[in-house]
């Protein structure tokens, strides 16, 4: 029987898994969301747990997307990184445990000043009209009257 890895490794690219895995960081600018504002959500790409908003999503120029909040604050955990010489709040999904990136509290005031700074190869986006099809109807109310 395979393990984990083993079975995260075929349906993952190489990235997604060092991303997601090993807590890999993509290069700024590099991933498909950095500059890409489609309605819809942002779900793990290891498990499917409904992570972020497009509604909650900003242009930060920092080359990854960010987002002033989750869809859920139980869908997120936070944990300290002392990686790199500096301390960060790293970010995982809460089922996976994915690495998703990391919290920083140099986002827009007006939307509670945080940032999260997430790495595009963790996420995969459902667009507003699939996502009833794709099991995540309880969202479609969130786009309601909202312009896209």
């Amino acid at each position: 029987m395979a393990d984990k890895a083993d079975d995260l490794r075929q349906r993952l690219t190489p990235e997604q898994f060092a991303v997601t895995q090993t807590a890999a960081t993509e290069a700024p600018f590099s991933g498909e969301y950095d500059d890409f504002y489609q309605a819809g959500i942002y779900v793990d790409v290891v498990s499917g747990e409904p992570l972020f908003s497009s509604l909650d999503k900003y242009d930060a120029g920092c080359g990854w997307p960010s987002f002033t909040k989750p869809l859920a604050e139980q869908q997120i955990k936070r944990h300290v990184d002392h990686a790199l010489g500096m301390t960060r709040t790293e970010v995982r999904s809460a089922k996976a445990a994915s690495h998703l990136g990391h919290v920083f509290t140099d986002g827009p005031t007006a939307a509670g000043g945080l940032r999260y700074c997430i790495n595009s190869a963790a996420l995969k986006f459902i667009p507003v009209a699939e996502l009833a099809a794709a099991g995540y109807g309880d969202y479609v109310a969130l786009f309601q009257n909202k312009k896209d």
